[in-house]
């Protein structure tokens, strides 16, 4: 190769090389991003216990009435809401809490890769719904926001609606979600949702219970804060080499069998 050759292709292979460390930037700054807002959650457990004592009968207290499930509701005890195709042969199963800042920051940076396998078909995800940060930081927006999206399911909106919470998502220590006016408000964002019927399930609260149960069998599993994300049983939050790239490449790999 002449000389001159040389110095014309040096710029493009720096251009690349610039690129190439840009993207690898790009998805260090997301893992950290995931997994210190996580540790903010799981943390909060830790630091709060005198609020949670102090809050215990506002937001401890397990909810009264029957336990009713979603419609659709799956596995132990109907307290999973799956998206996907059941044959499907991975599953990703996620545990949440609609106020925890480090499961918006988990579905801010995975929810196009989610959305795209389970629209194909090749992944199934099973939502089971938490009230961590009703214990930690006092308040019902936790409660409050799982039950609308309980309702959703029944309307067979769950996954439009979920995504719409996450987006509206207010700081931690704002408990907006609390109030039932604001989610029926969210759920103008979510074509033909909001109807007499999920108003009626949000205002009275006909899956309070089933939340409940749904956060006792968090605290039960032992898992150290949310988002709790395991894929084919493997979490993955705590995989720091894990990306959304290398999620949808492990799952298309499992597929094609």
């Amino acid at each position: 190769m002449s000389e001159k050759n040389h110095d014309e292709q040096r710029p493009a292979r720096q251009r690349l090389a610039a690129e190439r460390e840009k993207q690898k930037a790009g998805e260090r700054r997301r893992r950290t991003l995931i997994v210190a807002v996580s540790v903010v959650c799981v943390l909060g457990l830790a630091t709060v216990i005198g609020v949670l004592a102090a809050h215990s009968g506002k937001s401890g207290k397990p909810s009264a009435g029957p336990v009713v499930a979603p419609s659709g509701a799956q596995g132990k005890d109907s307290l999973a809401i799956a998206v996907g195709k059941d044959g499907a042969r991975s599953t990703l199963t996620v545990w949440e809490d609609f106020r925890c800042p480090a499961c918006q920051a988990f579905e801010a940076a995975y929810r196009p890769t989610i959305h795209e396998l389970t629209g194909s078909g090749k992944l199934r995800v099973e939502y089971h719904l938490a009230r961590l940060i009703d214990g930690n930081l006092g308040g019902t927006g936790s409660l409050r926001a799982a039950n609308a999206a309980a309702c959703a399911q029944d309307a067979g909106k769950f996954p439009a609606y979920h995504d719409v919470l996450y987006e509206n998502q207010p700081k931690e220590t704002d408990d907006a979600y609390a109030g039932n006016a604001k989610l029926i408000q969210l759920a103008g964002k979510v074509n033909g949702l909001d109807t007499p019927a999920f108003r009626k399930c949000v205002e009275g609260g006909t899956h309070d219970a089933w939340v409940d149960k749904s956060h006792q069998a968090f605290q039960s599993g032992g898992f150290s804060g949310t988002p709790t994300v395991l894929l084919n049983g493997k979490n993955i939050v705590e995989d720091r080499s894990m990306t959304p790239a290398k999620l949808k490449q492990t799952v298309e790999a499992a597929a094609r069998g």
